[in-house]
């Protein structure tokens, strides 16, 4: 049986937290020496490196693990205290989560609302197909994902489905792509592949992901990079190109007829799953439970 002792893993977890074994070593208040004795000790328990020496310093998969570690035990340090002293409850509990910029735009800040009074909240943006990273290294107790399969260490639970549609505005249908005539046949993928496109980012794979459905050649439109949920959608209502946008973002849009889609019956489908460290507390259960109550927007 490995034996890890709280000392060496909350250790470790300052070293990644500040950047540094001196700035470990001032935030835990010991002497730099004992921060590296700390580290050769848990490296000696574990078995293996659980850091490499490069800027910034990287963990290991076991390192990882002896960081989620350390802030679960944080965590259920926490829930005993309250236990202990049940009128005394500690809204200075903080929690880190990883949540998608358009689940964070439109349905999960409501939920994170409603706990708001009982745990301080750090929220990283990070498009869902990349937030399980952030999970494994133990640098979020909790994220929204893609990925159905539990990380390491991790429990999975099924959100529900955020859907996007391809939308312009009309000027730019009537520009581009004849009014949306260009859909009734083979004229899609040429349209497309002139029209320009609205990216959120360099993660971004929507609109690509949609863009493959009219052509085996990959397609290259013009491209406009907007990594904010908000000023994406405003680019699109501007005209300067075409975007996928939640479904439950743009009622009013397509009511309106500011927005139109490019096709009929045209979308395409995320499954959103809510992750978290499998040994948490009741404050992370807390928030879990508010998020999937949120969710109920979703499909």
């Amino acid at each position: 049986m490995i034996d890890i002792h709280p000392d060496q893993a909350r250790t470790l977890a300052a070293i990644v937290a500040k950047g540094s074994f001196d700035a470990a070593a001032s935030h835990l208040s010991v002497t730099s020496s004992a921060v590296s004795q700390r580290i050769r000790a848990l490296e000696v328990a574990v078995g293996r490196p659980v850091l490499r020496r490069t800027r910034p310093i990287e963990l290991t998969e076991s390192g990882q693990a002896v960081v989620r570690f350390a802030r679960q035990l944080e965590m259920l340090s926490a829930d005993l205290a309250d236990e202990l002293q049940p009128g005394n409850a500690n809204p200075d509990t903080r929690l880190t989560l990883v949540i998608n910029s358009d689940s964070l735009h439109t349905w999960a800040l409501s939920g994170l609302a409603a706990v708001a009074g009982t745990v301080q909240l750090e929220i990283l943006r990070e498009d869902q197909d990349y937030s399980l990273e952030l999970l494994r290294s133990g640098a979020a107790a909790a994220a929204i994902t893609a990925t159905a399969k539990p990380a390491p260490g991790c429990t999975s639970r099924r959100l529900g489905v955020m859907r996007y549609l391809p939308v312009c505005t009309p000027a730019f249908a009537e520009q581009w792509f004849d009014g949306g005539a260009a859909f009734d046949g083979a004229g899609a993928a040429e349209a497309l592949a002139k029209a320009p496109v609205i990216i959120f980012d360099r993660k971004d794979d929507l609109q690509d992901r949609y863009l493959r459905r009219f052509s085996r050649k990959p397609l290259a439109p013009r491209r406009h990079y907007v990594p904010a949920a908000h000023e994406f959608g405003e680019a699109i209502r501007l005209g300067m190109g075409w975007g996928l946008l939640p479904e439950i973002e743009i009622g009013d849009d397509l009511d309106q007829r500011t927005l139109q889609t490019l096709a009929a019956k045209s979308f395409v489908d995320v499954p959103l799953h809510w992750q978290q460290w499998r040994y948490g507390s009741a404050v992370l259960d807390g928030v879990a439970a508010a998020i999937q109550d949120a969710a109920r927007v979703l499909r």
